[in-house]
């Protein structure tokens, strides 16, 4: 197995605590049991909690760094294609493992300087927003609600019925056209 699988697993098995069972149950000791490795080969990986910490947030940022440029990138339409990557990758293309997102919660309860990674890919979603050719104010009203959605789903606050997100979602993307 490759070093970068081994820590995906690593992550997935700290975000997995996190969401399970609470941040304060986050320790390198039940990280190292849930992911079925030694202590010493978690410390070989993630040197202290907190590293293992800003791995998750980091591995979170990538994967979503990556889905959303990749999307804007392939639409056709040069205008809105910001918003509508943002909004296609929030509305259906979330992280497969909704528990990663808990890596968020870790951070705010570790360091909160950890959430500086997320902090600046929202600053340069917002700017690639802003100039994506439609009005901003309306583009960031669009950013904002698929916000609301994401984080009320996985803060287990409130889970929209499907069909009414799936008008949501047709709604936000109509307004990115406009």
């Amino acid at each position: 197995m490759g070093r970068h699988s081994r820590k995906v697993e690593i992550l997935t098995a700290a975000s997995k605590i996190v969401s399970e069972r609470g941040i304060f149950n986050l320790t390198l000791e039940a990280v190292a049991e849930e992911a079925g490795i030694s202590k010493g080969g978690l410390l070989y990986h993630f040197p202290s909690k907190e590293a293992l910490v800003e791995g998750m947030v980091e591995h979170l940022t990538n994967n979503y760094r990556e889905k959303i440029a990749n999307n804007a990138e392939m639409d056709p339409e040069e205008k809105g294609q910001w918003v509508r990557a943002y909004v296609n990758v929030t509305f259906n293309q979330v992280y497969q493992n909704k528990d990663m997102n808990a890596g968020l919660l870790a951070a705010k309860a570790v360091n909160e300087k950890l959430l500086d990674p997320i902090r600046e890919l929202y600053a340069e979603w917002q700017q690639e927003i802003e100039e994506d050719g439609i009005d901003p104010v309306k583009a960031t009203i669009i950013r904002l609600a698929s916000d609301g959605i994401w984080l009320a789903e996985l803060f287990d606050i409130y889970h929209i019925e499907q069909e009414k997100k799936e008008e949501v979602y047709k709604t936000l993307l109509e307004w990115a056209d406009e």
